[in-house]
């Protein structure tokens, strides 16, 4: 069963099209990771599905009702934590929270439970009854994430939820999403960082200019690319330039050549055998290897095949 289903959505403001007929679906319990670069779609899809804009046509369906047609019940499933922080300076961290519980009409009891438990998780116990004023950028994203949770939601819409964490509270916010799916949980997951969506989604949808230009596991985007990585670290540099010529007629398109590191990598469809030629060929030539390497498709090596620096198709 689908928690999320997105059935041809448009939305455009004035003359720019944000979104032009986008196809998704989340099953109930998984992570779907939304990828694409800035102005792709993501942030407005997410707008959508969480009832803050109507689509222009279309439909999205949450556990079942209308965004547009039921936005109360809608809201009664989800949580959300957008790009920016949607907490009070003034409060503390713990009246925050309780400010959402009460919102959501819980019981006094219950709102403090659920602070408790959600101050504990993301390690903001100790600075709970601080002003948020006197938070760092990261404990204050830890503390919006929070705030999403406070509702238990069934779907979680979580827009680039990483941003400004440090290493340790990124793993510690990566280990609360993964706990939350075991227990069910359907979470919507938009980054910037591909590690994140690699680490957590199972299923990736990339946005190019408001469509979608790839869907599929992890794994399966990564079979799509059909080759590994060698790089060849050369010993001299005046061997480079030759290096680069003898590697380029095995590898699967032009090598790339690093005057900086000495370093050359091309692409091989067997990273193993493609691995002996590259040393055999080094080898007859006298050309002397400082390091070598292996590296099979990374969800980077997928976004980049698919995308250039500026959002354009290659």
């Amino acid at each position: 069963m689908n928690a999320i289903e997105v059935h041809q959505v448009h939305k455009s403001f004035g003359k720019v099209t944000a979104l032009a007929g986008v196809d998704l679906a989340v099953p109930q319990g998984e992570v779907l990771g939304l990828l694409g670069h800035n102005g792709a779609g993501k942030t407005t899809l997410v707008r959508i599905l969480a009832t803050l804009l109507a689509p222009d046509s279309g439909r999205v369906v949450i556990n079942g009702h209308d965004v547009v047609r039921e936005p109360v019940a809608v809201r009664r499933q989800i949580g959300l934590a957008g790009q920016h922080a949607a907490i009070d300076d003034a409060l503390t961290g713990r009246e925050n929270l309780e400010l959402v519980g009460t919102l959501y009409r819980l019981g006094k009891a219950t709102v403090g439970v659920r602070a408790r438990e959600i101050l504990e998780r993301l390690s903001l116990d100790d600075a709970a009854d601080r002003p948020v004023r006197t938070y760092s950028g990261g404990m204050r994203r830890r503390l919006d994430v929070g705030a999403s949770l406070v509702g238990r939601p069934s779907v979680l819409l979580l827009d680039e939820p990483s941003t400004g964490l440090d290493p340790v509270a990124r793993l510690e916010l990566w280990g609360l999403i993964r706990d939350l799916t075991a227990d069910g949980t359907t979470v919507l997951l938009t980054t910037q960082a591909l590690e994140e969506a690699d680490y957590l989604a199972r299923d990736i949808v990339v946005l190019q200019h408001g469509s979608v230009i790839a869907h599929g596991t992890t794994a399966e985007l990564k079979a799509r690319l059909g080759h590994t990585a060698i790089t060849v670290v050369i010993e001299d540099h005046a061997d480079l330039a030759r290096a680069g010529g003898l590697l380029a007629g095995i590898s699967a398109g032009e090598p790339e050549i690093d005057t900086a590191t000495t370093s050359v990598v091309i692409r091989m469809a067997e990273g193993s055998s493609g691995l002996a030629t590259a040393v055999r060929l080094l080898d007859d030539a006298r050309i002397s290897i400082a390091d070598i390497g292996v590296r099979a498709p990374s969800l980077e090596d997928v976004y980049l095949s698919l995308t250039d620096a500026k959002g354009a198709l290659r």
